[in-house]
């Protein structure tokens, strides 16, 4: 049972944060050293810490 809920926290945590770069500029992305095509690796990384 808490398998899931780590589970399903992840999920938000990758959701929440592909949501949140994807609404960033180009030009503020840049700033943070992030490609557009990155976001999801980023994402990946910050949920699953892969």
């Amino acid at each position: 049972m808490k398998s899931i809920r780590v589970g399903l926290e992840r999920r938000r945590v990758f959701k929440l944060t592909v949501r949140e770069l994807q609404a960033l500029s180009n030009r503020e992305l840049a700033d943070l050293g992030i490609h557009r095509s990155m976001i999801t690796r980023v994402a990946n990384e910050a949920a699953y810490g892969k």
